[in-house]
């Protein structure tokens, strides 16, 4: 089997496999795609480093969007918001997948608000940055990721992303109708390498979402990967190589194809570059495509979310994580009320998968800890970093006192990783708890009997 194949897990099913893909769906689903119509010269978010910045911040107002970073020189590919809508008796859940740097926990509430302004209720919203590092700065209001990497707040371009996102919820709703579930996972092609010389993980999970007839309504795809094929010198936007797998996937499966990244503290792409972005992008398109062919579906998903909520310590930047070991330790920054002191984790189970939002980019480490607790429940469990909020790199306490620009990023101490990844491990494990005490008696052997060789892969341990 090439290195590709496909290592799939067996569908969670209360009835026999065979019969569960004829029963009744009890979920209604929707998905659509809406480009953002970003304003010209809107400058170009995620790196900080001369490359990107102006000589001078715009104090005379030259450019109408950008005061501390070159404005975009162009558009490179498009940069979308895609939208899934999931709906059953007890929840209606909305998931965007946005190819932004970040999602700020106001974006989140803004997205609710329209959304509601329109009609449209939900009892939870998740927004997934994909962690483009070539896409729309300008955004976020916040004084210290504005001077650091997506530059000062225009109310004009975040409208413009508000607007790009409810334009792709409305079409979601609009093609809402019952539809089938099934999960899976695959090993990814050797594409990333190590901030911290770690083992990284390979793994790539996905969700589909088909009618009962067979056509495809949305992919959901899941790898942890930063968007930083493009290099800083690059001021044309653009989706990264995560938005070149997505398109191409679209184009092939004829429906959206949400990226979403999972714990990405400590990994960045082997490759950089136009090229790079090509071939990246054709090989996790050939991966997750030949795993959505080979990921059996069942009608009777049930769809469950847990909302949880973790307090953190006072923000701060450590000079010597930024400068060396001979700074003395005590020697701080405090960031005070510019940064959040708390942040939600939501926790989602559908079907046979189940995931969690991370506000933040978790180290590797971390995100294995979360699945793993995620695993005792679900055959298929991930981390959905980067969603509903951004608390930076969250590491380890032996990675937090390394010198580098991850630890240097790293604003709220040593434990900060550690008690993020405990916060959501703990819901899943919560969530899965509930949903075992629901299940009928016996449910859960005829669940893991029903298939550990489905498909021809094998069971991960």
């Amino acid at each position: 089997m090439s290195r590709a194949a496909v290592a799939l897990l067996p569908v969670l099913v209360l009835l026999p496999s065979s019969a569960g893909a004829r029963s009744s769906p009890t979920l209604r689903a929707g998905a659509a795609v809406a480009e953002l119509a970003l304003p010209a010269g809107v400058p170009v978010a995620g790196y900080g480093s001369p490359a990107r910045r102006l000589l001078v911040p715009d104090l005379l107002d030259r450019h109408p969007h950008a005061f501390w970073l070159r404005p975009s020189t162009g558009v490179r590919d498009p940069i979308m918001a895609r939208a899934l809508v999931l709906d059953t008796a007890a929840e209606r859940l909305l998931w965007v997948a946005v190819d932004l740097v970040a999602a700020d926990p106001a974006l989140v509430g803004e997205v609710r608000a329209r959304a509601a302004a329109v009609g449209l209720a939900y009892s939870t919203v998740i927004v997934s940055a994909s962690h483009t590092h070539s896409g729309p700065g300008a955004y976020i209001d916040s004084e210290v990721f504005g001077a650091l990497a997506t530059d000062r707040y225009d109310a004009g371009v975040r409208r413009a992303v508000l607007d790009g996102i409810l334009a792709a919820v409305e079409r979601a709703e609009r093609d809402k109708a019952p539809a089938l579930v099934g999960a899976g996972t695959t090993t990814a092609p050797a594409l990333t390498e190590s901030r911290l010389d770690r083992p990284l993980d390979p793994e790539l999970a996905l969700l589909k979402l088909v009618r009962p007839g067979g056509q495809a309504v949305a992919l959901v795809w899941n790898y942890a990967i930063h968007g930083t094929t493009l290099p800083a010198s690059n001021l044309r936007l653009s989706a990264d190589v995560m938005g070149e797998a997505s398109r191409r996937l679209e184009r092939t499966l004829g429906a959206p194809a949400l990226f979403v990244n999972g714990a990405v503290g400590d990994v960045s792409p082997r490759g950089h570059g136009e090229a790079a972005i090509a071939d990246a992008g054709g090989q996790l398109a050939t991966t997750v495509g030949a795993a959505w062919a080979r990921v059996p579906v069942a009608g009777d998903a049930g769809l469950e979310t847990l909302h949880g909520r973790i307090d953190l310590p006072p923000p701060f930047v450590s000079v010597r994580n930024c400068l060396g070991h001979w700074v003395p330790g005590g020697l701080t920054v405090p960031l005070g009320s510019t940064l959040p002191r708390s942040a939600e984790l939501v926790a989602v189970a559908l079907g046979p998968s189940a995931w969690v939002t991370v506000p933040g980019e978790l180290e590797t480490r971390l995100g294995r800890v979360v699945k793993a607790a995620g695993r005792r429940h679900f055959p298929v469990a991930f981390v959905a970093g980067l969603s509903n909020g951004y608390l930076g790199y969250l590491l380890t306490a032996d990675a937090y006192h390394r010198r580098g620009y991850i630890e240097c990023a790293s604003l709220y101490g040593e434990r900060a990783g550690e008690m993020v990844a405990r916060a959501a491990a703990d819901l899943l494990e919560r969530l899965g708890t509930r949903r075992a005490s629901r299940a009928p008696r016996g449910a859960a052997r005829a669940q893991t009997s029903s298939g550990r060789r489905c498909c021809g892969g094998a069971h991960p341990s």
